[in-house]
């Protein structure tokens, strides 16, 4: 069974016949930010009921510094303003890559702390069982061997860190739901096709919410070092297409060496999940919404 969450029809989504896509310049209070971000695409209350359980699917891969991996001050405002809109318990999930442990990954940058701080439970992947899934909507990828825990996800927020990455050409949401697989084929899906992959990795879940940290980037490299960029910026949508395009669109504002020299819409993650049809097809399906 798919762990989707279900997807409130008071959405914003719903509401305007388009995805909504927040962009708010990040100050000095990274709470009242992802707050406002939310809000701008209808609020917490659009997708957060009372007593739910969220889990927090952050980037953990490496404990390289951020923006190699999560910011444990944006996971911690996350996960508070979650806790302020009525979430009954957290959990913060993820598997770093091959040969690196998970609970000293989120030891060394300060997850672990933020999950002690937010009395929430820090699910190490790589501590579970694997239980092999079909991908219904897969062509490229279609099974995989999900985390156990990943299976009751509650409602998923995903919070990724904005990068380029050397092979797939960007990290954003979709491309940060592969810490749910089991590793090994994690590492077969590099071997060719990963772009289209990972989409198809991707159409198994379904986000409650996605918030992006996009206040520092690589542009170059990825995904665990690369030439840094500020846009300061902090996104949030429902879809993992309209967010991962206005997140490319960003990085492709460098003038940067990286993969990313094409359209947006041409892109091998975009384009596949543009063929499954699980999010925003085209610009005039996505309406961006900016906050100074």
């Amino acid at each position: 069974m798919s762990p989707m969450a279900t997807q409130s029809d008071t959405s914003s989504e719903s509401r305007t016949g388009k995805f909504l896509v927040s962009k708010v310049k990040s100050s000095n209070n990274l709470r009242a930010d992802i707050e406002k971000g939310v809000e701008l695409i209808g609020g917490f209350d659009s997708f957060i009921q009372s007593g739910d359980l969220v889990t927090i699917k952050p980037n953990l891969n490496t404990a390289d510094p951020y923006p190699a991996s999560s910011d444990a001050n944006f996971v911690q405002a996350l996960g508070e303003a979650l806790l302020a809109a009525g979430a009954g318990k957290l959990q913060i999930m993820d598997a770093s890559t091959q040969r690196v442990c998970t609970r000293d990954v989120g030891e060394e940058i300060g997850i672990c702390d933020v999950a002690m701080d937010l009395n929430a439970d820090f699910i190490s992947l790589d501590e579970h069982p694997w239980i092999k899934q079909q991908f219904p909507q897969g062509k490229y990828l279609k099974s995989g061997h999900i985390g156990e825990p990943a299976l009751k996800l509650g409602k998923l927020v995903v919070a990724p860190c904005l990068k380029t990455h050397f092979i797939a050409k960007f990290t954003a949401s979709m491309k940060v739901l592969m810490g749910l697989l089991k590793r090994q084929d994690r590492l077969k899906m590099h071997m060719r096709k990963l772009e289209y992959k990972i989409a198809d990795l991707a159409s198994y879940f379904e986000p409650t919410l996605v918030v992006m940290d996009a206040r520092k980037v690589f542009v170059t490299k990825g995904p665990a070092s690369g030439q840094i960029e500020t846009p300061n910026v902090m996104l949030a949508s429902q879809d993992m297409v309209a967010i991962d395009v206005e997140g490319v669109r960003i990085l492709q504002s460098y003038k940067a060496q990286n993969k990313l020299n094409q359209p947006v819409w041409e892109l091998g993650q975009i384009r596949r999940a543009k063929e499954i049809g699980f999010g925003a097809r085209n610009d005039e399906e996505i309406q961006v919404i900016e906050h100074p």
